[in-house]
């Protein structure tokens, strides 16, 4: 790698804590004044409630770049990373020069969606705070799950607002390069890449290495993912999705899904982009990387993790029912949990672990960890949202000037029970958990740096897709 990168990554500040919506288009605004010759500011469109989501365009290279934070709303580390590489953009002409690229960045794509998630972006950064103050929308309303696509029964042609802004962005400036700032909550880092890049994989490990965070070598994120080197997939649109139900008995798999195909996918299809994702943990506890035996086979593991996956689904549905009538439709909460308890594709899991033999082999502690504690982590985030869904219906009434005693009642009575649940699974996962806190400037240098080796592979390369 250049020494003017290393210089980069070695640079990074010691982040404490993650910057609000506001804070980052105020960041914005100020670098495009200090620095008007290499840096412009525009909007691309508005979010759903209204926000303006504003570009920053630096420089003026011979390649195209675009990277946005915040795909997912519960997912700032790009946020930071943005912040700080515009900043190094900006003030360094050689460093856009030793680059060659233009570029265009979002720092916080799903601004109204991590507005959501303003009660744990400056701490405590613990297991019961994160997962108390989350929040992530519904498949169907999330800015990079919603672009169109026509696809065998699936046809979905109702992209959010916001996603209708990244669209028309990517048919403006035809990005040779994307990268797309998603992050994990808990486990190690891994990878999306939209094409191989071989020559790339020991140093994309080792940029994690270098920081000492695990890589993520237990299951996939989901069952249909392709494998290409440890802790590397090639990125997947609905399309795998979709094959992956139907290859295992799903019916009506359009209505099942409704989504939207990725801004990968778009990208790619359309103007040959290369996309790549570089997903990183919050927390880590060490058995996610151990690759020795453990105690079942990766089947049974699979089928522990489908059952408490139904015991968590039944709770929210019950949840759910408690709050009809007194919770809007349209309450962000309500919509998220519909889709989250629906476990549309645990039936296809349970018969592709037992006609595929590959499961029948005994499992490694990596992939235990990941099916028997790791997933209900990211149950404790559902349990975090049941408890959020009836204080924003409180939230709406005051807004409202709403007066309901009946009503109310009902809502804190909701909120109590709800809690309690939540924090029975925290405190369960806090004593079974050996995690640790990964600190903002690790996960700042591993997506910098892994972002960087792309960057100066792909220039001078035509990807054929």
């Amino acid at each position: 790698m250049r020494e003017k990168y290393l210089e980069l990554i070695k640079n990074i500040p010691d982040y404490k804590v993650f910057l609000t919506v506001d804070e980052l288009d105020a960041s914005s605004f100020a670098l495009s004044e200090k620095h008007p010759d290499a840096v412009s500011i525009f909007p691309i469109g508005s979010t759903k409630e209204g926000r303006t989501l504003y570009c920053l365009k630096i420089g003026e290279g011979s390649k195209t770049a675009l990277m946005f934070g915040c795909p997912h709303p519960n997912e700032p580390i790009g946020t930071m990373m943005l912040e700080y590489l515009s900043e190094n953009l900006a003030k360094d002409e050689q460093l856009r020069k030793e680059l060659d690229y233009t570029w265009y960045i979002v720092k916080a794509w799903d601004a109204d969606g991590l507005k959501l998630n303003e009660g744990w972006l400056k701490g405590p950064y613990t297991i019961g705070n994160y997962s108390r103050n989350f929040f992530r929308p519904a498949g169907h309303k999330q800015v990079d799950w919603t672009f169109p696509i026509d696809y065998k029964d699936l046809h979905f042609h109702k992209p959010v607002p916001e996603t209708e802004a990244m669209m028309k962005l990517i048919d403006e400036i035809k990005p040779h390069f994307i990268y797309s700032l998603h992050n994990a909550g808990f486990g190690g880092v891994y990878w999306y890449i939209s094409q191989p890049v071989e020559p790339l994989y020991e140093s994309m490990r080792a940029a994690a290495d270098r920081v000492n965070v695990p890589l993520n070598l237990g299951e996939p994120e989901a069952p249909y993912c392709e494998l290409l080197s440890p802790a590397i997939y090639k990125n997947s649109g609905i399309e795998q999705e979709y094959d992956y139900l139907e290859k295992y008995g799903a019916a009506d798999i359009g209505n099942i899904l409704n989504v939207g195909t990725c801004s990968e996918s778009y990208a790619r299809e359309r103007y040959g982009s290369f996309t790549l994702l570089t997903e990183l943990p919050y927390f880590y506890d060490k058995r996610i990387m151990d690759m020795s035996e453990g105690h079942m086979t990766r089947k049974e593991a699979i089928a522990k993790n489908l059952d408490m996956n139904v015991e968590a689904n039944e709770y929210m549905c019950s949840m759910l029912s408690r709050a009809e009538g007194i919770v809007d439709s349209e309450n962000p909460f309500k919509i998220a949990l519909e889709a989250f308890s629906s476990g549309h594709s645990d039936e296809s899991t349970r018969k592709m672990i037992e006609e595929n033999p590959e499961y029948n082999r005994i499992a490694t502690i990596a992939e235990e960890f990941d099916n028997l504690l790791m997933s209900r982590f990211y149950k404790s985030l559902s349990y975090g949202m049941v408890i959020r869904m009836n204080e924003y219906e409180l939230e709406r009434m005051a807004r409202r000037g709403e007066t309901n005693a009946d009503k109310e009642a009902k809502l804190k009575e909701n909120i109590a029970f709800a809690e309690a649940e939540h924090r029975a699974l925290t405190e369960q996962l806090e004593k079974e958990l050996d995690y640790e806190v990964v600190p903002i400037r690790k996960l700042v240098s591993i997506q910098l740096e892994c972002g960087l080796l792309l960057c100066d592979y792909l220039h001078d390369k035509a990807m054929q897709f």
